[in-house]
């Protein structure tokens, strides 16, 4: 490992670039098995969330700092700018959806499964909702394939029904909370991966969202499950673990990059929430890699 930033990728192997409204694109993971061989590196994907659907085989995946062994069918739904990556033995595959930002955003009211976090899901192949999901995802790459007309409104609701699915596939999703709330509270996540490196204040957030603090707090609770502060330690928390795991930057210079004036505090506040020091968490992540 020698990078000192993780990579940014339009479909895995292709640097990012602006995507066109509406963005869909949908393609097997054997289609670029030429490219990764079985060992797809950390990386993420700045401007779209993706439903990876493992429809053969077994492997092990990985979101951020967790790793799952599998065996399909699994599915996962990564949202924009979350790590991943996998390791897959011969004859693996999946189907793979690709779904711009602005199109989740539209989806969000339509979909059992909050789109501000990943879910991963594999287990008990004879229940009916694994049949039901490979069906919507057969679907899926049909429409998109044959681009007949009206596939652009077939398409949408079709991944909406798939996100459906996988919630009821996982078992750490709630009930989300109502659309408002959720609006809200998804509209304070894309401001907190802005600015969390920035030391907003409470009260920046909520002007930049025209609400009040009581709505707003209530909407991170409902949503997020934390309250405002919460939420932007979080971030921050789970950018240090980004860069202690993935680049070889020191943890001095992860704590400036995060917002942090004074690499002991950074220190501090990383212990309080993981029960380690930064150095000592990567030592440790880095021997079960």
């Amino acid at each position: 490992m020698s990078q000192n930033s993780i990579p940014d990728f339009f479909v895995y192997g292709e640097p990012a670039r602006p995507l066109d409204v509406g963005f869909l694109h949908v393609e097997t993971v054997l289609a670029r098995g030429s490219i990764h061989l079985g060992e797809v590196a950390a990386h993420k994907h700045p401007q779209m969330g993706q439903i990876t659907f493992w429809t053969s085989g077994s492997g092990t995946y990985r979101i951020e700092d967790r790793s799952w062994d599998f065996s399909a069918p699994a599915v996962s739904f990564v949202p924009s700018t979350i790590v991943h990556g996998f390791s897959i033995g011969p004859g693996t595959d999946a189907t793979v959806v690709s779904v711009a930002d602005d199109a989740l955003a539209v989806l969000a009211g339509h979909s059992l499964l909050p789109l501000d976090r990943p879910v991963f899901a594999d287990g008990q192949p004879d229940r009916v909702a694994w049949k039901r999901l490979a069906d919507v995802l057969e679907m899926i790459a049909a429409e998109y394939a044959e681009a007949q007309a009206g596939s652009d409104k077939v398409l949408p609701s079709l991944i909406a029904a798939a996100l459906c699915h996988i919630a009821r596939l996982s078992p750490e999703v709630r009930n989300p909370a109502g659309s408002s709330d959720a609006s809200l509270a998804l509209g304070l996540r894309r401001l907190v991966d802005r600015h969390f490196r920035d030391n907003w204040p409470v009260d920046r957030y909520v002007q930049a969202l025209a609400t009040t603090p009581h709505l707003l707090d209530k909407a991170a609770h409902g949503v997020l499950g934390s309250g405002v502060k919460r939420v932007v330690g979080e971030r921050r928390l789970l950018e240090a673990k980004r860069l202690l795991l993935f680049t070889v930057r020191t943890v001095e210079d992860i704590a400036y990059e995060i917002g942090f004036d004074d690499p002991a505090y950074f220190s501090r506040f990383f212990r309080e929430r993981t029960g380690e020091a930064p150095a000592a968490w990567r030592r440790r992540q880095l021997r079960r890699g």
